[in-house]
């Protein structure tokens, strides 16, 4: 048999790596072992897989037409050893819940109630964090579940289950200069020119293109610090309604009035977990339950909506 599990690896170790001796770090090998690997690979297909002439082994066009194939094994086949671990698995120790922090006040909390009564000593850890390092503690295993918005593409290693939906409008303080400029005719291009504040990770390189609209933009990971920022006159920024509504109730922040669009980007709320690793019985049951609260939701809308007509 020319492919197995571990060949497969070492095959796709040396493509992402690009070099046997890289490849050989990344999977805690001397570089002779991937070496020898790959040639007995070789060796048994009758083809050549790298090109060695050059300082660094450069992939053959038959190497790039076996590469999705191995993938797709080497993906089936962790698949195949996630489920039979899942077979085994019980309560865990503890679940850990990461929260993009403008989805504190999403509902939430009444499944997590109802699963400590169910489990009242399995230990829960909380952790509120900007989406993009709430998914980072997700893949990297720091947390099984992940309370964020929608993202703006899917992600094949990610599950996911609707929580609800939360209107996203763009809000700054009444006074910001930038209204009295607009006269009353504020409109996007208005956005571009005015500083915006964006809740984000600490990863530079990681935001979300759906919400940065200016050319001047000022970061926190921290939505009590984006909303100090806004009130106080330094710049607009997107927050979910139901997390800015209090404060435009008390006149501390208005949702700007455009001339040309209407204000508000409508988003699904997801609890997400990882295809990579089996879920325990706490985590499963907290999606069931937070499942059972937004049909309950919908079921109740649906209703209201019918007697109104």
């Amino acid at each position: 048999m020319s492919f197995s599990s571990d060949n497969v690896d070492v095959f796709l170790a040396v493509l992402d790596h690009g070099s046997f001796s890289a490849a050989a770090r990344a999977l805690r090998r001397v570089p002779s072992a991937v070496s020898m690997a790959i040639a007995h690979l070789e060796a048994e297909l009758d083809l050549p897989l790298f090109d060695r002439t050059g300082r660094e082994p450069r992939p053959t066009a038959a190497a790039r037409s076996l590469e999705p194939q191995a993938r797709l094994m080497a993906a089936q086949l962790k698949l195949l050893q996630v489920h039979a671990l899942a077979l085994t698995q019980g309560l865990e120790s503890r679940l850990t819940l990461a929260i993009a922090p403008e989805l504190l006040a999403a509902p939430w909390s009444a499944s997590l109630a109802t699963l400590a009564l169910e489990h009242p000593l399995l230990e829960v850890e909380v952790l509120a964090a900007p989406q993009g390092d709430a998914l980072a503690m997700l893949h990297s295993g720091r947390a099984q579940l992940a309370l964020v918005f929608e993202r703006p593409s899917l992600d094949g290693r990610e599950a996911f289950q609707e929580v609800a939906s939360d209107l996203m409008v763009a809000v700054m303080a009444p006074d910001h200069p930038a209204l009295t400029a607009a006269g009353g005719s504020f409109r996007e291009a208005h956005l571009t020119s005015t500083r915006q504040i964006v809740v984000a990770g600490r990863d530079l390189a990681i935001s979300d293109p759906r919400f940065v609209f200016s050319r001047h933009v000022w970061r926190t990971d921290n939505a009590l610090a984006a909303l100090s920022l806004i009130t106080a006159g330094l710049g607009w920024g997107w927050l979910p309604r139901t997390f800015a509504r209090p404060h435009v109730a008390t006149g501390a922040l208005v949702e700007i009035p455009f001339d040309n669009l209407t204000n508000g980007l409508d988003l699904w709320v997801d609890v997400v977990w990882s295809r990579e690793r089996p879920l325990g019985l706490g985590a499963q049951r907290f999606v069931a339950l937070i499942a059972r609260t937004k049909n309950a939701a919908e079921a109740a809308d649906a209703q209201a909506s019918s007697a109104s007509r």
